[in-house]
């Protein structure tokens, strides 16, 4: 039996269509229920990010018991920059108490990269060793000291993998080291620079990962010519072909061509060996996010 909305959908065998919900900077949870409201069934399930970029904002298992009381499923993210094993066991807990039924296991970015750089990181655990944690408290119901448990929270394991970060060949053996640890399905970076990915899907298939694990595509619409040319040359682990900013740069309405490519980039990750869905990563644009899915054919969803 399917332990989430998710989970049933990839079994299935259907595409599957997950987005992103950033909570505010803030206690306002009129805000989240506000973009629930807008993106109600245009995906299978929406992540809430956790402190996304070392930013502090409202807790990702705070927003996502708000987005399930509108009727969504929440992918709850946890990072371990700000946790150690025994804060991180408490909140899968506390997480799958609530009604959450999927979780992404993430290291974190660098608390240098945010609003409190002078912050201490903890870093206790990495992503590996959080995805065996969960999958350990899951299957056999023990903490991580070995001690039992006697109800076992039961998630729907997931992890993040960056096919764009360097050294290349390395990400496919990371996957590999994070499918073997319990994750279950994977939402990659951006896809932003086809052909990389293409490579990399190459060597995921030859290493026979897509059949052990359901990977997602992520797809972020990008807003203007500015910030196409800012990640292209500024954000490491990102890749961002000259064919899509020069086409934002030239285009009349730079909003609808921006759609009009993440369509087209919805299309084409369909078509590539391995492939069994999309993560839309609309940040701060999370509005646009029906139009891409109904344009794309993925609308409604199973």
């Amino acid at each position: 039996m399917a332990r989430s909305n998710l989970e049933r959908v990839i079994i299935g065998g259907h595409f599957a269509v997950t987005a992103e919900i950033g909570p505010p900077k803030s206690c306002n949870a009129d805000f989240v229920r506000k973009k629930a409201r807008a993106l109600k069934g245009y995906a299978d399930a929406f992540n809430v990010t956790d402190n996304q970029t070392a930013i502090v904002r409202m807790s990702s298992i705070a927003a996502g018991v708000i987005i399930q009381s509108e009727g969504l499923e929440a992918v709850i993210q946890m990072t371990c920059r700000d946790r150690n094993r025994i804060a991180l066991q408490s909140d899968v807990l506390g997480a799958a108490a609530l009604g959450i039924k999927n979780i992404l296991c993430l290291t974190g970015d660098h608390q240098s990269f945010g609003n409190h750089p002078e912050a201490k990181n903890v870093f206790d655990l990495d992503s590996i060793q959080l995805l065996y944690a969960v999958r350990n408290m899951r299957d056999h119901g023990r903490f991580i000291c070995g001690e039992e448990m006697k109800v076992r929270p039961d998630m729907f394991i997931g992890c993040v993998e960056n096919p764009f970060a360097d050294p290349f060949k390395f990400r496919v053996i990371r996957l590999k080291k994070k499918v073997e640890a319990g994750a279950e399905f994977v939402q990659t970076q951006c896809v932003l620079e086809m052909g990389r990915f293409r490579e990399f899907m190459k060597m995921v298939v030859e290493q026979g990962l897509h059949e052990r694990v359901a990977i997602l595509a992520g797809i972020m619409p990008i807003k203007s010519a500015k910030m196409a040319r800012y990640m292209q040359k500024n954000v490491a682990g990102m890749m961002v072909s000259e064919e899509i900013c020069r086409r934002l740069e030239e285009a009349k309405d730079v909003e609808e061509e921006a759609i009009r490519i993440a369509v087209e980039q919805v299309q084409e990750v369909r078509e590539i060996p391995g492939v069994r869905g999309v993560h839309l990563m609309a940040v701060a644009w999370e509005e646009v996010i029906p139009e891409i899915v109904s344009r794309a054919g993925l609308y409604p969803r199973p």
